[in-house]
């Protein structure tokens, strides 16, 4: 399973210079997003500094019902006021608590296959 790693590193400056400028981001060989801080000084010489941050996506899903395509759970409520409500699980729902489809891209970029819960109301 893949892990998260992140290396953070950095310096801090009281000036009236914008932050703006000193980050660049970058892919490295592993497909990892990267973003590396440029110094005043090294900005002035145009070299990197070796202060990066790694972000890599990773499956939230460790064990649970691997078998399956995608985990989704439907439970029935009497007292719903909608017929059908989606909740998130992978937490990256902009809209969350409420699912938005956003497990889909989640999955195909960690192979993962964390769903939504789905509340049906009782007929």
């Amino acid at each position: 399973m893949a892990s998260m790693v992140t290396m953070v590193r950095a310096s801090f400056s009281y000036g009236s210079s914008s932050v703006e400028g000193r980050m660049k981001k970058f892919h490295d060989r592993r497909g990892a997003i990267r973003f590396e801080t440029l110094s005043p000084s090294s900005m002035r010489q145009n070299q990197r500094q070796r202060h990066s941050v790694v972000v890599k996506a990773e499956a939230i899903n460790p064990e649970i019902r691997k078998t399956e395509e995608k985990v989704v759970d439907a439970v029935v409520i009497e007292e719903l006021s909608k017929p059908l409500t989606a909740y998130c699980r992978c937490w990256r729902s902009a809209t969350f608590p409420l699912c938005d489809g956003s497990h889909v891209k989640h999955n195909k970029a960690t192979g993962d296959n964390v769903g939504p819960l789905l509340l049906k109301k009782q007929k």
